[in-house]
């Protein structure tokens, strides 16, 4: 799992998990605010507002999203 910065060229969805790195938490992504410079996020359920230069995208490889995604089934589905 690699970091990098957000500037003008990257945009980041609602929704999406990024890091605020004065706290060094993962955070919730609520509304990007290009215009005014902010990023407005949630927070162990709080939400807050802070500068776009706090916040750096999280970009995963393909293996790295596979295997953070894929699930098991229940024990009822396994062949015998």
């Amino acid at each position: 799992m690699n970091f990098e910065e957000i500037n003008g060229t990257k945009r980041v969805f609602p929704g999406e998990y990024i890091l605020h790195k004065p706290s060094q938490q993962i955070v919730l992504c609520g509304a990007f605010q290009p215009q005014a410079g902010t990023i407005k996020v949630m927070s162990n359920g709080r939400l807050f507002e802070d500068k776009i230069e706090n916040f750096q995208k999280i970009k995963m490889t393909r293996n790295e999203q596979v295997r953070h995604t894929r699930r098991r089934g229940c024990a009822g589905c396994k062949s015998r």
